[in-house]
This record gives structure tokens, sequence and C-alpha cells, in this order.
């Protein structure tokens, strides 16, 4: 990805020159694979620019609440949201969601988190980045905590890990009441192993069903599998 100070999707803009984290490959593939079905009300933890949620406000009905943390960021998810042809369905609050699962009284159809990565290893150089990439302000346990209290008992849960932290995702669903459905393996290409992990959770019990997804070919193009996830947002697809 660019680091312009905007991204140009096919039915909308992402402006990101205030937010510490631009759009990224791993925002586009939540956003995309994510099931929207049958969704009328959809969390979005940690929004950032506001990608993900405008990326189901495309393809669903569904009335989503984004929230973010760090103030910068959720201004310019503010903006971008009202910039979008989903205004009326796509509401941003700047609150942590510790204080948000504290105060609301809603529960979700749907709950996605493109989660802080990085835990116990260098700070990032700006406290907004250190927000959006260091796990201290929200840890695994605690997502997934507040993700079992505020789903629907229908509902499903949407997230990217890194791969290495499958383990311990799994260990906490159990622990949470939930269950694994679907599991995504994302590597960079056929010579590398995956490096992230799409987890789908529901309160149900499911048989998980597990897949593997390529971002480029050999060659360095993008590949079929990932071009057809994505291409109703990408203008080159």
């Amino acid at each position: 990805m660019g680091r312009n100070n905007y991204f140009q999707f096919k039915q909308f803009r992402i402006n990101q020159e205030r937010s510490a984290m631009k759009v990224g490959i791993d925002g586009v593939l939540l956003g995309a694979w994510a099931d929207v079905r049958d969704c009328k009300s959809i969390l979005d933890i940690g929004t950032g620019t506001g990608l993900i949620a405008l990326m189901l406000a495309q393809r669903s009905q569904a009335q989503i609440t984004a929230i973010e943390i760090e103030k910068n960021a959720a201004k310019e998810a503010i903006e971008n949201a009202a910039a979008s042809p989903w205004k009326n369905r796509v509401e941003v609050t700047n609150v942590s969601i510790q204080k948000f699962a504290g105060e609301t009284s809603s529960q979700f159809d749907l709950i996605v988190s493109n989660p802080p990565f990085f835990q116990n290893s260098l700070k990032a150089g700006t406290q907004s980045r250190s927000l959006a990439r260091h796990t201290d302000s929200l840890p695994y346990e605690i997502l997934l905590k507040i993700t079992s209290d505020l789903l629907t008992e229908e509902g499903r849960s949407a997230f990217i890990f890194p791969e290495a932290a499958l383990k311990e995702i799994e260990n906490l669903t159990k622990q949470n009441q939930l269950y694994v459905k679907r599991i995504l393996m994302v590597a960079p290409n056929e010579k590398k192993a995956a490096n992230r992990v799409l987890v789908e959770m529901s309160k149900k019990e499911f048989s998980t069903e597990t897949g593997r997804l390529l971002i480029y070919n050999n060659d360095g193009s993008w590949s079929d599998t990932f071009k057809m996830l994505t291409r109703d947002y990408y203008l080159n697809f």
C-alpha cells in the first residue's frame, strides 16, 4: 500500500493524513472477508481511518458503530464516514472499547477488529502510533471477553491476527465460551509461511472451516484469489 494522504476505493475514499495507521492489506482483507449476511448491527473496534466500517457498509444494510481510542484517527474516521454514501449508517465515536463496553446496553450481530499486533516489542515513535500498533491498550484477553459480552446469541465476530498468536487466540476463545467457525491462513506467496490469520468466531458450536490465501503470485502480481476477494473495492481489479 502507498503512503499517500488518501486511498481511493471504487465507492469511497479514505483520507489518512492524521491517522497513525494507514490503509493496509490487513484491514482490506478483514473488511472483504467478514460475513455480513443478515447483520442489522455491526461493531468495529479500533476503526482507525474507518476503512473496515465503510467496507462493511458497502455490502450490508447494517447500522455500524465504529469506535477509536486515538483522537486524531477518530476525527479522520468521522470525516471519512460523513463523506461516504453510507453516512447515515456509520457512527464513529472517540472512546476506548473498555469504556464503550461498560456503558452500552447494545449487542451486535457482527463484531470486527484489526487489533494492535505487537506484544513485548519496541514501541513506535509516537503515542498515536503506539496505540494503533501495540496490544497494551487492547490485550487479546480483553478483546475476546468484550466480544463475548457484546455479541448477540446468533452473532459472529471476525478478526485478523498474527499467525503466531493463533494458539493463544484459540485458548482465549474457549475461555470466553466462543467457538472458531472459520480460519483463513494468509501467506505473502506460496514460498513463504502464513504470517496472518483471519478468524471468525460464534457463540454457537461449529466444525471449523480452514482455508489458505496467497496475496501474491511468485512473479509479484496479485493472486487471483486475492483479486476475487477484494474486487468490489480496489480500482484496478
